[in-house]
């Protein structure tokens, strides 16, 4: 458990070797997912302020859907459509560097408390946008992190919208 809460905060603090780590790691992709279940649950916990104790499970639904078709988009934008020649389209090495990149997210839990719900989440979101693009970057061997971005901005916008006709 140590190992993965050190990984959590590593991932949150956007630290470039431990995106590397976990690309190398076939060991982490339970963690990985560890990751992404929990910054689902956190935002489903965190829309208590906005939609009651009913909302939670549906809240976690959504993130977890979200965040799916936000690494499914950002996988195929970046090894169908804008690869490098470098490019290894390991989809194992994807799904474990990107799952980590959802470790921001855990802060959503904080909505719970918050009269400014909407701008922890706003943080959140954004936050996890640059982990996504440091965690792509890694693991589709991009040399330019302005690809990153290009490859991650377009899913990230249908999250988004996704996640403003939900809980509008």
């Amino acid at each position: 458990m140590a190992i993965l809460t050190d990984r959590i905060f590593q991932a949150a603090k956007l630290e470039v070797r431990l995106y590397q780590r976990v690309k190398a790691d076939k060991k982490a992709m339970s963690q990985a997912a560890g990751v992404v279940l929990l910054s689902s649950v956190a935002a489903g916990l965190g829309t208590i302020t906005r939609a009651g104790f009913g909302g939670v499970v549906p809240g976690t639904i959504t993130a977890l859907i979200r965040w799916c078709l936000w690494a499914f988009l950002t996988y195929q934008i970046g090894t169908r459509l804008l690869p490098e020649a470098r490019t290894k389209a390991d989809i194992g090495q994807f799904a474990r560097t990107v799952g980590f990149s959802a470790a921001p997210g855990l802060i959503r839990v904080f909505g719970i408390l918050s009269p400014a719900a909407e701008m922890v989440f706003l943080v959140a979101d954004m936050w996890m946008l640059v982990a996504m693009v440091i965690a792509v970057r890694q693991a589709l061997d991009y040399v330019w992190t302005a690809r990153a971005v290009g490859v991650c901005v377009p899913g990230w916008i249908v999250n988004m919208l996704i996640g403003f006709l939900f809980y509008a």
